[in-house]
C-alpha cells in the first residue's frame, strides 16, 4: 500500500481511480482483520464502491475535495459519524446509530474521505488496552497475543497492518501515543482547541483531545491539516486552520537541546529492555546534531498524579454519570467506569478546585523545563504489549498497580502539562514486541514537534522497514 501522501497523489492525478483504491482496501481488510479485529461495523462494500465512483466522477469533472479525496477511512468508535453504528465499546449503546457527523469528522469528509466503518476502542476510552463486550478485542499488529494498546488501538493496528492509510485518535491518558508506541505507528497528542471537537460542555475544557495518526510524519502533517482550526461551536478551538501543517517540515536540528526523564529519577517503575530501547533511540537526535541530557521539570510527580486522579474522576466521572444512576444501565458498565464514577461523587469542588491549581503549577515547572531544552522526550509506556487476555497490568517490575491506569503514569505528567506530544516508534525488544517515545514540545508547538520528528523518522524509518508478521 502507498503511503497517504503519495496515495493523494496519484488519485489527484488520476493515475489510480478511487474504485481501485477501495477494492484494494477492503480485499486487504477482509484478509487480515479477522486476525487482529481492529476494524468494526465495516459497511457494505458495494455502497462504498458506489460512493468511490462518485469520487471518481467529481475528479472527471475537475472536482477535487481535498487530500482524503476517495480515501477509505474508519473513525474511532467514541465519535459519530452519520449512518454508521457507533458503540463507545458499551453494550448500552450497541444499537446506536447517529444522525449526524462530529465536527472532526465533518472536515474529513469534506476532503474527501469515505468512511468504511470504525476502528475498535475500550468502553467509553477508558484503559490503555483495547476490549470490549460488544465486538471484542483488538490484537497487536507485530503479535496477535498481545495488546494493541489503547483507546486508540484499532486505528494504531489498522494503520500498521496497512488496512488504512491515515487514522484518528484521542487522548485522554495516553489513548494516541500507547497504541502507536506499541504498533510502531505514529500519534499526535496535539495542544487543547488545536483539533475542535464535539463537548457537552464547550467550557470546561477536558484533557482529553483529538489528533492524527499515521506511518510516517508528512503523513500525520496532512491529517492534522484537514482535522485542525477554529469551528464556532468549540468556543475554545484555536484561531485559524491547518494549513499551517502545510508547511515543509525539513528543518536544521543541529543545537536543539532535549532533555530525557527516563524513570523520572526512579519514581517509575519500567519493564526490562524498555529504557534500553528507549535510549538507543537518543542517540539517533545526537546523530542530527541535537544535544541530550537527562533531567525533569522540578516539581513532585506524586502531587502530579494524585491530582490527575482527581481531574479524571471528575471529567470522566461526569459524563458517565447518567449510566451509573440508571441501575439498569450500570449493570453494563465496566468496573473501570464504575470506578470513576464513584471516586467522582466523593469529590467537592473544592477538591477539583485544588487538583487544577496543583496541575497549574506542574505546567509552570513544565514551563521552566522549556527555558533550558527546546524539547523533552520519554517513553510511551512503562511495559512492552501485554497478554491481550489481560485487563490490565497488575504489576510493573515487582510494582503492584493499584488502579487500571497506574501503568500509564509515564504519560500522565504530559497530559497534565496541555503540551503538545507527539509518539513515535523508538525500536523492538529482543522478542520483536514494539515501543515507542514521547517527542514534547512547549504549548502551540505542533509544528516543531513535526519537524523533530521529520527529522528522527527520515534517520530511523522504523515503520516502513519493520513490517508486522502478518504482511508477510
Amino acid at each position: 500500500m502507498m503511503d497517504a501522501q503519495e496515495l493523494a497523489d496519484a488519485i489527484r492525478a488520476r493515475q489510480v481511480s478511487c474504485v481501485e483504491v477501495m477494492t484494494a482496501y477492503l480485499d486487504h481488510i477482509e484478509t487480515l482483520n479477522p486476525r487482529v479485529n481492529a476494524i468494526v461495523a465495516l459497511q457494505n462494500r458495494a455502497t462504498l464502491i458506489a460512493q468511490s465512483e462518485e469520487r471518481d466522477l467529481s475528479l472527471a469533472r475537475g472536482e477535487w475535495m481535498g487530500p482524503l479525496h476517495g480515501f477509505p477511512l474508519a473513525v474511532k468508535d467514541l465519535m459519530p459519524v452519520k449512518g454508521i453504528r457507533m458503540t463507545m465499546g458499551s453494550p448500552i449503546y450497541k444499537d446506536f446509530v447517529p444522525g449526524a457527523d462530529g465536527i472532526m469528522v465533518e472536515r474529513l469528509r469534506q476532503a474527501g474521505g469515505i468512511f468504511i466503518g470504525k476502528t475498535n476502542t475500550p468502553e467509553f476510552g477508558l484503559g490503555s488496552h483495547t476490549y470490549n463486550s460488544v465486538y471484542g478485542p483488538t490484537r497487536n499488529a507485530y503479535n496477535p497475543s498481545r495488546s494493541a494498546g489503547g483507546s486508540s488501538g484499532g486505528a494504531a493496528v489498522a494503520l500498521a497492518l496497512r488496512m488504512l492509510p491515515v487514522a484518528d485518535g484521542s487522548d485522554f491518558g495516553g489513548s494516541l501515543r500507547n497504541p502507536a508506541g506499541w504498533n510502531n505507528v505514529f500519534g499526535f497528542r496535539t495542544g487543547m482547541g488545536v483539533v475542535p471537537s464535539n463537548a457537552e460542555d464547550g467550557w470546561l475544557p477536558s484533557m482529553g483531545v483529538v489528533g492524527p495518526m499515521a506511518r510516517n510524519v508528512p503523513d500525520l502533517a496532512m491529517l492534522l491539516s484537514v482535522q485542525a482550526g477554529y469551528d464556532a461551536r468549540a468556543p475554545l478551538s484555536c484561531i485559524g486552520d491547518g494549513s499551517v501543517f502545510q508547511r515543509r517540515l525539513e528543518s536544521d536540528l543541529k543545537g536543539k537541546r532535549i532533555a530525557w526523564s527516563g524513570d523520572f529519577q526512579g519514581y517509575l517503575p519500567f519493564e526490562a529492555g524498555v529504557l534500553d530501547v528507549c535510549t538507543g533511540a537518543l542517540k539517533v537526535f545526537e546523530s542530527l546534531g541535537c544535544s541530550v541530557e537527562e533531567d525533569q521539570p522540578q516539581y513532585p510527580i506524586e502531587s502530579v498524579w494524585q491530582a490527575w486522579l482527581t481531574l479524571r474522576a471528575w471529567q470522566s466521572g461526569a459524563s458517565l454519570l447518567p449510566y451509573y444512576s440508571d441501575p439498569a444501565r450500570r449493570a453494563l458498565l465496566k468496573p473501570e467506569a464504575v470506578f470513576e464514577v464513584e471516586r467522582g461523587l466523593k469529590l467537592t469542588a473544592f477538591d477539583i478546585s485544588a487538583a487544577s491549581a496543583i496541575r497549574t503549577a506542574w505546567y509552570q515547572a513544565v514551563r521552566r523545563l522549556f527555558e533550558r531544552y527546546d524539547y523533552w522526550i520519554a517513553p510511551t509506556a512503562q511495559l512492552f504489549p501485554f497478554d491481550v487476555n489481560l485487563s490490565w497490568p497488575q504489576e510493573i517490575a515487582g510494582k503492584q498497580m493499584q488502579t487500571y491506569h497506574e501503568w500509564m503514569k509515564v504519560v500522565l505528567p504530559i497530559t497534565m502539562s496541555g503540551c503538545p506530544a507527539l509518539a513515535a516508534p523508538a525500536g523492538f525488544s529482543p522478542g520483536g514486541l514494539p515501543i515507542g517515545i514521547q517527542i514534547v514540545g512547549p504549548l502551540h508547538s505542533e509544528l516543531a514537534c513535526l519537524q523533530l520528528a521529520y527529522g528522527y523518522d527520515a534517520a530511523t524509518q522504523w515503520a516502513a522497514k519493520r513490517l508486522p508478521r502478518l504482511l508477510g
